[in-house]
């Protein structure tokens, strides 16, 4: 939902020229309030994130909502607060809420105006059963096990959270010497012990896309889902895989709204797709009634379940499918520091090194493509 994209650009060939189709739309400057996230019944706190629509020739793709005033309503007359954490996310405490009240959002924006959500009730979320995988087209598939007893749930969302550790392909036992006038490399230097800061990292990353599931259709509400697929030689898998899946019930109104955003974000691109429809949700603007605003927050208990899958785990070899060739370099200023050394090659007079070997600098550094602060949580 970070850019919610209503209209197809459709191009035209006449004549051998193309020309751009601009639809005309009657929408504010400032673009549509969207409004992401539910009020967590659960243990943990609520996060509500706050964007607003861009025009197909924004060049920014994301226009967070900052400085609103956000809080949780009961039907018992409480309020509570979110705080903005981040660009356009705010969250609340641990707020232990009463599953037998109903629950809305209330967001008065910087220009004065007033949104709220519907009341909605608590919703039971079943716990999650466990998370497998299994190999599938040399990749590797992730699914979630999830089951109702009393058969009342019947739709489902998931989001996840994942975090992998990952090498560099080259250890970096050697560096540039650098002209501290004119700021080029003139020449090598090998390090005393190999810079080990720059070889174990971590990267992190959220879902984007949107993970719906329904036993609707089934006798029982039972759910085995893919949520997560691995490329195969990806660098998830190279070491050390983590996996933080997040659940939650929702409701029939819910689910076909996010069926519906779904389509328009993350199905368009032929003339075969659904065309795209408007996204109108359970939040309203009370100073506007007729003012267009894309959410559906309801009160819904997260359930949550962690996972890590060692790369010792896997039934074949899965090495990084990044290009990381090493080739041959003269050493004679001055030297293309868009390269960094990986070995000495040849020494010349006086025990000069003469050619050395070099590689990409994401095949070396691996801050380039992660963090190298190791997670709290990590074994």
């Amino acid at each position: 939902m970070k850019r919610t994209f209503y209209f197809i650009v459709l191009f035209f060939t006449a004549s051998g020229c193309r020309k751009l189709y601009e639809p005309h739309v009657n929408s504010p400057a400032s673009g549509y309030l969207i409004v992401e996230g539910y009020i967590n019944t659960g243990v943990g706190p609520s996060t509500i994130t706050l964007t607003r629509t861009t025009k197909l020739v924004d060049t920014v793709s994301i226009r967070y909502e900052h400085d609103a005033r956000v809080s949780i309503e009961s039907s018992t007359n409480e309020s509570f607060p979110l705080a903005e954490v981040a660009d356009g996310r705010y969250t609340s405490d641990v707020l232990h809420l009463n599953p037998t009240s109903k629950y809305r959002l209330r967001v008065v924006t910087q220009n004065g105006k007033e949104y709220l959500s519907d009341f909605s009730p608590a919703k039971y979320t079943p716990l999650i059963d466990s998370i497998t995988w299994q190999v599938e087209h040399e990749g590797v598939q992730i699914f979630v096990n999830t089951h109702d007893n009393q058969n009342n749930t019947k739709y489902y969302r998931w989001t996840y959270s994942e975090t992998w550790e990952f090498h560099s392909r080259f250890l970096k036992t050697m560096d540039y010497i650098t002209d501290p006038v004119t700021g080029q490399a003139v020449g090598i230097t090998q390090l005393g012990s190999p810079d080990t800061t720059v070889y174990k990292c971590w990267r992190t990353q959220t879902s984007t896309n949107i993970i719906l599931g329904s036993s609707e259709k089934l006798t029982t509400d039972r759910i085995h889902l893919p949520v997560r697929y691995i490329q195969p030689q990806a660098d998830e898998l190279t070491v050390l895989y983590y996996i933080h899946l997040r659940q939650i019930a929702l409701s029939q109104d819910a689910y076909l709204f996010y069926q519906r955003l779904k389509k328009n974000t993350e199905e368009l691109g032929t003339i075969f797709d659904p065309m795209p429809s408007e996204l109108r949700g359970n939040i309203h603007c009370v100073n506007d009634p007729d003012e267009l605003v894309i959410g559906f927050v309801e009160a819904s208990e997260e359930q949550e379940k962690e996972r890590f899958i060692r790369n010792s785990e896997l039934p074949m070899i899965w090495l990084s499918q990044m290009p990381c060739g090493e080739f041959e370099v003269k050493n004679v200023p001055p030297l293309d520091t868009a390269v960094m050394p990986t070995r000495i090659g040849t020494y010349g007079m006086y025990n000069s090194i003469a050619t050395f070997y070099a590689a990409d600098r994401y095949c070396v550094n691996c801050t380039l493509r992660g963090t190298n602060k190791k997670p709290a949580f990590w074994p």
